[in-house]
């Protein structure tokens, strides 16, 4: 499961689905999910995720989607790793009172790739230069 269909939502799950893996990527955007769907991985909106069907989650959105009553409805076995920067997406006390393994690797694509990191923020800033989203 990949929370999240951002820039590091879309190339993890890419990733994971050229590999083999069967996933499943929860997104609120009925377009993402469609997008999702046409690239033959599993598309899911929030309120029907089924939780304790996973066994890894990562979360890739910078706010809570992984609360408590989600923590309450995962297997016990579940591995759960919170990539999204501050504050992240994952109720990590929920988690420990549940004694479920997670990890934030907060940053870890600019701690792990930080030239691709700096390129792919630096491609961002000027798309929305281009766009004139931020005034420039």
């Amino acid at each position: 499961m990949v929370t999240g269909y951002g820039r590091i939502g879309k190339v993890l799950a890419r990733y994971l689905h050229m590999m083999g893996a069967d996933v499943t990527v929860a997104a609120r955007k009925a377009f993402d999910r469609d997008r999702i769907s046409a690239s033959g991985m599993t598309a899911a909106d929030y309120p029907a995720l089924d939780w304790s069907r996973y066994r890894v989650v990562v979360n890739t959105v910078p706010a809570e989607v992984i609360d408590k009553e989600a923590i309450g409805e995962m297997r016990e076995d579940v591995f759960i790793i919170d990539l999204a920067s501050l504050p992240g997406g994952v109720d990590f006390a929920a988690a420990k009172a549940r004694e479920i393994s997670c990890i934030h690797a907060l940053s870890l694509p600019g701690k792990t790739a930080p030239l691709t990191a700096g390129i792919i923020i630096k491609d961002t800033i000027m798309n929305l230069l281009d766009r004139e989203e931020i005034p420039g």
